[in-house]
């Protein structure tokens, strides 16, 4: 299957049942099953009779290398009451898509076909993705199912989207990107404990004017930053994320703030700061300034064999929220910086949680090749108070990134008791 998504590692190892219902969308489901292999899940699928109009069992079969559940009186399939199996053996079931049909039969708790009763059997939680005609989504009834099936608790919704419908129509009744499904399938399993929480994250690197065609910058892609801005949101928190300039799509559910340069991000950070319970400053934030940035682009031939720039100093912003919150005497937010370093990581960490005043610093080598820069891996020491230290080793940068998070949500845990 290829390299496993880095966004979705908490479907790794877990029993995924893809619930296909009836429409035009159901296409889609063989891209989401593909998703879900590749985030390490395993997947049964489930099909409506409707859905078979749309899309083969074969081809999930090929995809999830198992057999499709269709019949909810198949001798084959329910010589041992298959679906009781499938429903408590699964971890998550998703439904994609979830036609008004089936949204209306799911709220009226009927079982009439095998998704419909494996619904009702199942404790594990449930993730519908609706797509249908935008008047259809739209209508009182429908609105009333779905209200009524997320009311019961364990039942979440992803989209629909609002885009081009099968039906020439524009508006709401999209299905969600599969993408999207899969990253709100993994949000459904990991630790909520950062319900209710406000979190910061800065990500990317910051560029520094030398002319309107230059910049100083450094080789930060930001994947570590929004890989933080991710797990936070999935953990419950509401996330802000300051990005310097990155080719990255924002996180689903995540408010975003874009900056250029260091005094942009440091405006940006210590305007909002106070606000929050947790600030990881992940971000690569240059170290320097042109003093003072040409207004025009400077020409070769003006500059002479050895141009001279001089750099004016930016400021720190991670010690600066250090010492701002020590002058307020106040235990939040919780602070988490980083140290990208090329040898004694360790122990530069250790200098920069006090230099700082900060409750975590995460060190890593980049001058690793799978562990630095725009890669998809990272592997760190998180450094704390006195002589503690994990160490996590190589995974993907959204797996170390829940691994900072269990670390960093204890303190503020422990901050507002």
């Amino acid at each position: 299957m290829g390299d496993l998504d880095p966004r979705a590692f908490p479907l790794r190892g877990r029993r995924v049942v893809l619930g296909v219902g009836g429409g035009i969308a159901a296409y889609k489901a063989a891209e989401l099953a593909r998703l879900l292999m590749g985030a390490g899940a395993e997947v049964r699928a489930v099909m409506t009779p409707a859905a078979r109009e749309f899309l083969t069992p074969l081809t999930l079969q090929t995809l999830t290398g198992h057999p499709v559940g269709t019949d909810l009186f198949d001798l084959g399939q329910e010589s041992e009451i298959g679906h009781i199996r499938l429903a408590e053996q699964a971890d998550l079931v998703i439904v994609a898509p979830a036609t008004a049909d089936l949204l209306a039969r799911m709220a009226s708790g009927m079982a009439n076909d095998l998704l419909t009763t494996l619904l009702l059997v199942t404790r594990a939680p449930v993730l519908l993705a609706p797509a249908m005609n935008v008047h259809m989504w739209s209508h009182e009834l429908v609105q009333e199912n779905v209200r009524r099936l997320v009311g019961l608790g364990r039942i979440h919704l992803v989209g629909p989207d609002d885009g081009w419908l099968a039906c020439r129509m524009t508006g709401p009744g999209r299905l969600a990107e599969p993408a999207d499904i899969l990253e709100a399938a993994g949000r459904l399993l990991v630790p909520h404990d950062l319900a209710g929480r406000s979190v910061l994250v800065t990500a990317g690197p910051t560029h520094e004017a030398l002319d309107p065609a230059r910049y100083l910058a450094n080789r930060s892609s930001g994947k570590m930053g929004y890989a933080l801005a991710r797990a936070a949101a999935a953990r419950g928190a509401r996330v802000t994320l300051v990005t310097g300039p990155t080719a990255l799509a924002a996180p689903l559910g995540v408010a975003v703030v874009r900056v250029t340069t260091a005094l942009e991000l440091e405006a940006a950070v210590s305007s909002r700061a106070a606000e929050q319970d947790l600030v990881v400053m992940a971000a690569a934030v240059a170290d320097f300034r042109a003093a003072r940035a040409a207004t025009k682009k400077l020409k070769k031939a003006t500059l002479g064999a050895t141009p001279t720039i001089t750099l004016a100093e930016n400021p720190d912003v991670l010690a600066g929220l250090g010492r701002a919150r020590a002058e307020r005497g106040a235990r939040l937010p919780v602070l988490v910086g980083f140290a990208a370093e090329t040898g004694r990581v360790t122990d530069e960490a250790r200098r920069k949680l006090v230099a700082k005043g900060c409750d975590l610093i995460v060190g890593n080598d980049v001058s690793r090749r799978d562990a630095g820069f725009a890669t998809d891996t990272n592997r760190v020491t998180i450094v704390g108070p006195g002589k503690k230290l994990a160490r996590v080793p190589l995974a993907t940068k959204d797996e170390v990134a829940h691994r900072i998070l269990d670390a960093a949500a204890a303190l503020v845990s422990a901050a507002r008791k």
